[in-house]
């Protein structure tokens, strides 16, 4: 059976991500890994997932496996729940003919304000703890950039625009209920605000290390 000539469903026209692909890969090893397909019929079709260039190209390759009838999530909305996010901003990262850089192990506020006029900003939040579930980036380039970054695990959202210049948001969905959600805003006017996971980097990863510090810390405590 040739996959690839099947039709796709309706509604799945958009462009297929790195992480989509991957996850129709790891359904396809635990298809192999469980009988459900052989081995010929799981190259074949990881070959074709590689190609896939839609989201409805990518399930094609698993509409007869349990996992395509599972009841997918809901994706997160598209705009924060009213009232969620203060007006006023936990942290201003200013960058007027110069750069300024946000990164490393440290909480994301509710809300940030990035300014790039004629300089360039950097926000980086693969490290960062989320005390909050909605987080919102209000980015202004004017000659400038926003360089967002975020861990692949939560959800990304998009909400600014370009005025002869760029505005570019990779969509996000966590497939996590609870995961963080970071909404983008704001304006690129002859420059460019760019916001996209930074591969590999996971919140629950880093949550995890910290709680082994706090332990391994108490256990000291204690043993004194």
């Amino acid at each position: 059976m040739d996959l690839q000539k099947q039709t796709a469903p309706a509604g799945s026209e958009l462009r297929a991500s790195d992480a989509e692909r991957d996850r129709i890969a790891d359904i396809l090893h635990d298809a192999l890994a469980e009988g459900r397909i052989t081995a010929d019929e799981h190259a074949e079709r990881v070959d074709g997932v590689l190609r896939a260039k839609t989201v409805g190209e990518l399930e094609v390759f698993i509409r007869d496996l349990p996992a395509a009838h599972r009841q997918a999530p809901a994706p997160a909305p598209y705009r924060p729940t009213a009232g969620a996010i203060p007006m006023d901003p936990d942290d201003n990262v200013v960058a007027i003919f110069s750069g300024a850089v946000r990164k490393g192990r440290r909480r994301a506020g509710r809300r940030i304000h990035a300014y790039a006029i004629f300089g360039s900003v950097e926000i980086d939040l693969s490290e960062a703890l989320f005390d909050h579930q909605q987080v919102v980036i209000k980015s202004f380039a004017v000659f400038g950039s926003v360089d967002i970054r975020v861990p692949e695990n939560v959800s990304l959202r998009g909400m600014g625009g370009g005025v002869l210049g760029s505005f570019e948001v990779d969509t996000l969905d966590s497939g996590d209920p609870e995961a963080p959600v970071v909404y983008v805003d704001g304006w690129a006017v002859l420059g460019s605000v760019e916001a996209r996971p930074r591969r590999g980097r996971f919140v629950a990863d880093i949550l995890d290390r910290v709680q082994r510090k706090v332990d391994k810390s108490l256990r000291k405590h204690l043993d004194h």
